[in-house]
């Protein structure tokens, strides 16, 4: 993605409040708030214009990110239909200021956004399908760079259904690789700005170890994992089907060890050192 300059206007001056995002030298702007301000969020001019919207929350059950990603003519009018649904507990929209995106274009923008959720796989999205558009080249070419600037500033507003876990061949030659190892099994990884990223083929442990029981928070993403297929047994040991991303190394180590571990010090680089001297240098 190119460099921007992102101006975020806080309307309460909270920045889990309403506010407002918007990059230089682009139409676009997006629109997000909690639930609790759902009425001062649509009171708002904006929402009476077409566009593409996004309800997110967590899952209560298995505590996943969930995202339904939706679009309107009259974002305003739309939203309001899903007061009924209780999964979502943030709003986010993205409309025009120069009010230019056709019925056409929002439904591309729509189908393209859940290919892009489908591929990341960072949230449950809770509408699957999507009937798309087509649309002349040169106009699917605007879309695409609206997509851009959208992907640029949804994470901002805390919505990162859309980022890409980076691929291994981009780990190879930009991040540094990091094992971590305990008994017979082995994992490699690289640091990403979401935390790491686990590489698929690496190896975790088959028991649980006793610190697992005083830490059950910490085996819930194992448990997940395997639940969801994304740990398959091997013998002896799991083994990662797909490169999977972590919030933090010590939650990486904890899957792989089978209990409660230190990433700081479990994860080293090709000379043995640790990312914890490896960032007090």
């Amino acid at each position: 993605m190119s460099n921007a300059t992102l101006k975020i206007f806080l309307a309460f001056g909270d920045p889990k409040r309403l506010r407002t995002a918007e990059l230089s030298n682009w139409t676009g702007k997006a629109v997000a708030g909690p639930r609790s301000e759902f009425e001062e969020i649509l009171n708002r001019e904006e929402s009476l214009c077409a566009g593409v919207y996004f309800l997110s929350g967590t899952d209560p059950e298995t505590n996943k990110s969930t995202i339904y990603i939706g679009e309107a003519e009259c974002i305003r009018d739309r939203i309001k239909s899903h007061l009924s649904k209780d999964f979502w507990n943030n709003v986010t929209f993205f409309t025009t200021k120069d009010e230019n995106l056709t019925k056409a274009h929002i439904r591309y923008i729509e189908g393209r956004l859940i290919e892009i959720a489908n591929s990341a796989d960072r949230s449950v999205i809770i509408n699957s399908q999507s009937s798309g558009a087509k649309l002349p080249e040169s106009d699917r070419e605007d879309m695409e760079v609206f997509l851009e600037k959208m992907q640029q500033i949804l994470p901002v507003l805390g919505v990162e259904a859309f980022v890409q876990t980076a691929s291994k061949a981009t780990s190879e030659s930009d991040n540094e690789l990091l094992t971590c190892k305990i008994k017979h099994v082995v994992g490699s990884g690289y640091l990403t700005p979401y935390g790491i990223v686990v590489l698929s083929g690496s190896e975790a442990v088959l028991e649980e170890r006793s610190s697992a029981k005083k830490w059950p928070s910490v085996m819930s993403q194992r448990n997940r994992l395997i639940d969801d297929g994304g740990l398959l047994k091997q013998d002896d040991k799991y083994v990662f089907i797909k490169d999977t991303e972590f919030s933090s190394p010590s939650a990486a180590a904890a899957v792989i060890h089978g209990g409660s571990a230190n990433g700081l010090t479990a994860w080293v680089n090709a000379d043995g050192k640790s990312l914890k001297s490896l960032q007090n240098v």
